[in-house]
C-alpha cells in the first residue's frame, strides 16, 4: 500500500501521470489494515484502557470487572457484526468506478473483524483465565518510565 502511494504521487507530480487504481485499491486496503489491525490489538490486549479504578479492586472485583468489561467489547463488537453484515449485502453489487472491486469489500473488513473479536472476547468469556492469558499486568508502581528507564 505504501509503495503503490508513493508511486502513485511521484509518476503524477514527476510525469504528469498516475495509476488510475491507486486511490481506490489503497483505501481499500488501508480500511482491511485498520481493522485486521484492531483484531490483533484485541489478541494481545493492547488497546487503550484506563486502569486506574480496577487496579485499585481487590482481586476477586477485579475479575468481575474484566468480565462486565468483556461482555460490553463483545456488545459493541456484534453490533459491529450486525451493521457491517448488512453493508456488505447491501453494496455487494455496486462497484468502485476505476477498479470495478465491490464497494462491499470495504464493508467485509468490518464483517471479518467483527466475527474475529466476537471469538475471541467469547473465548475470553468462557475460559477462565483467558481474560490475562496474554499479557501480564505490570504491578502498579513497576512500570518503567517513558524513556525506557527501570525505576
Amino acid at each position: 500500500m505504501i509503495v503503490l502511494v508513493f508511486v502513485n504521487v511521484v509518476l503524477r507530480y514527476g510525469f504528469n501521470s498516475g495509476i488510475s487504481i491507486s486511490v481506490e485499491l489503497s483505501r481499500f486496503l488501508f480500511v482491511w489494515v485498520t481493522f485486521m489491525g484492531a483484531v490483533t490489538a484485541l489478541i494481545r490486549q493492547e488497546h487503550l484502557s484506563v486502569n486506574t479504578f480496577a487496579d485499585k479492586l481487590p482481586a476477586a472485583m477485579r475479575a468481575g470487572l474484566d468480565r462486565l468489561v468483556a461482555l460490553a467489547m463483545l456488545g459493541c463488537c456484534l453490533m459491529l457484526l450486525k451493521g457491517s453484515y448488512a453493508q456488505t449485502v447491501l453494496n455487494w453489487s455496486n462497484l468502485s468506478p476505476i477498479s470495478g472491486i465491490p464497494v462491499g469489500v470495504l464493508y467485509l473488513a468490518g464483517l471479518m473483524a467483527g466475527v474475529l473479536m466476537s471469538l475471541i472476547l467469547l473465548w475470553r468469556l468462557l475460559t477462565p483465565l483467558a481474560l490475562h492469558a496474554v499479557t501480564p499486568r505490570v504491578a502498579p508502581g513497576h512500570a518503567s518510565d517513558s524513556q525506557g528507564d527501570t525505576p
